[in-house]
């Protein structure tokens, strides 16, 4: 039978690969047969709580078997899961729990505390301590799983915030099955692979590395430190055959291969999203990385997956984005005009069932990003597609080039600048480890360019904005450099938490800087 749910998903692999590793973590692994008894403890234990189909479960578990069982005990009993980051706050878990009205939140003991402590009742919530694992040989307690519809309601993922308060992004279970499916297809994933997983569940991008697994039968294995030096070591002793990350840590890993070679005869593919990885760490990955193909991605949480440049076209098409991923359309479009042609820039729409149900309780902002394209109506009608923000070029090719988020273009001297491309021609100088480049009003110029850099050992300022003079032309040099002192703060996904950043130079630009002299 075909996998309608996210529970059908794992239960599929059962019958042939109960005995098969699925999950390894530091200290241990589990088969596909010791995670179902794990789910199906988990599951008896939310049973005892009431919980049924349809009530929203908050897990904010650390990384691991534990993990991954209250997930799949969560989607047992029908319920919707909501995963969210370990290194979200006592305060914005409240929040969450409140926003989706949570049934109960399956916590580390000691947020469980501060949570409680915090105003709600200890009724809601269960310290992940309390659920325990039968030793030895896994019996199966007797919860059957309840029936659920592809389209329901299977998971919320909640934004990173990064303005206003975090919105819940609805997914059904249909989105979460054809993520997996369109994914594991290009990716040509199977049973023999082991993926590592850096990326939190809670973000899109790493929990479709474990539904991907859960598709193919594969094995995933949890990596705890996301240094580039402890994942490299991880990818050796476990064999790993994938690994996603995101550009920051792209940046890491790929300086740490090109100072300490180490051969890496398993891995056969790696994966980036969440960003442009900027093209002088692009440029060396071939060599560090021989034996791996390179996928380039495109997402959003709003849309799950859209995106990717096959390995085959990396060297001609280095930084693309590249075309659908299968099962789903893109579109650039122009507003008021139409679809945009070779050469030209637009906004990319997103069109196919992988266009998820919306934001939690919010059907303005749903109706905002999710609704018919006039661009695409002859096409379509008014069957809505997802807006996504995001202005890409699209090429004679058809490939695709991210540009930059439409609201953060930097308007100066008449010029429109992306911050990807500042950013990218600052990483060119091989002394910046972290960079944000955004835009200052001025009265002059619209907006000023300025960035924000953590500099590598040896670098200085004054080497910084002499490269920058030589690299680029003058409407772009930055006005402003304000040099951070530490690496720059993440989100919970890994990415630079790029609003912080920006929030704070800004108080910088109009005052005396925190970061540099004026």
């Amino acid at each position: 039978m075909t996998a309608a749910t996210l529970h059908d998903l794992f239960a599929a692999n059962l019958p042939a690969r109960a005995d098969t590793v699925f999950l390894i973590d530091p200290e241990r692994e589990a088969t596909y047969a010791e995670i179902d008894a794990y789910a199906a403890t988990v599951a008896a234990i939310l049973k005892v709580h009431g919980v049924g189909p349809g009530d929203r479960i908050l897990v904010q578990v650390r990384k691991g078997i534990t993990e991954v069982a209250a997930i799949l005990g969560v989607t047992r009993v029908g319920a919707v899961l909501v995963d969210i980051s370990t290194a979200w706050t006592a305060e914005q878990v409240r929040y969450v729990a409140d926003d989706c009205g949570a049934r109960l939140l399956i916590l580390e003991p000691a947020l469980a505390r501060a949570v409680i402590a915090g105003g709600i009742e200890s009724a809601r919530v269960l310290p992940v301590s309390e659920v325990r694992f039968p030793p030895g040989e896994p019996q199966v307690p007797q919860i059957a799983a309840v029936p659920r519809l592809s389209e329901d309601l299977a998971a919320i993922i909640y934004t990173s915030g990064s303005t206003g308060q975090p919105k819940g992004v609805m997914l059904s279970h249909g989105n979460i099955l054809q993520g997996a499916r369109s994914v594991a297809e290009y990716l040509h994933l199977t049973g023999a692979d082991r993926l590592l997983s850096v990326l939190p569940y809670s973000f899109d991008y790493g929990f479709n590395q474990l539904t991907t697994m859960m598709l193919t039968g594969g094995s995933v294995v949890h990596q705890s430190v996301p240094m580039a030096s402890e994942i490299v070591a991880s990818l050796v002793k476990h064999a790993v055959t994938g690994l996603a990350a995101v550009p920051p840590l792209w940046i890491q890993i790929v300086r740490y291969l090109a100072s300490a070679r180490t051969p890496l005869p398993a891995l056969r593919f790696i994966t980036n999203s969440g960003g442009r990885i900027p093209a002088s760490t692009l440029e060396i990955m071939p060599s560090v990385l021989p034996n791996a193909q390179i996928f380039l991605m495109y997402g959003l949480t709003e849309a799950f997956r859209s995106t990717f440049l096959h390995p085959n076209r990396f060297a001609a098409k280095m930084g693309s984005i590249g075309r659908a991923i299968p099962g789903a359309e893109v579109f650039v479009i122009r507003h008021g005009e139409g679809l945009a042609t070779p050469g030209q820039q637009g906004e990319l729409v997103h069109r196919g069932p992988l266009v998820s149900q919306g934001y939690w309780n919010r059907p303005e902002a749903t109706a905002e990003k999710i609704r018919p394209c006039p661009e695409l109506f002859d096409r379509f009608g008014d069957e809505p597609v997802v807006y996504s923000g995001d202005i890409v070029r699209i090429d004679e090719d058809g490939d695709l080039w991210f540009v930059g988020r439409n609201d953060a273009l930097i308007k100066t001297s008449g010029y429109r600048v992306s911050p990807d491309e500042v950013e990218d021609l600052v990483y060119r100088s091989g002394i910046a480890a972290d960079v944000v480049a955004f835009g200052v009003q001025d009265d002059l110029l619209g907006q000023a360019v300025h960035i924000a850099v953590t500099l590598l050992v040896g670098g200085t300022r004054e080497a910084l904005l002499a490269h920058c003079r030589a690299a680029m032309p003058a409407y772009m040099v930055p006005h402003r450099i304000h040099l951070w002192p530490e690496p720059m703060p993440r989100t919970a996904s890994g990415k630079l938490s790029r609003p912080e950043v920006i929030r704070e130079c800004r108080v910088a630009s109009a005052g005396p800087s925190l970061h540099d002299s004026p």
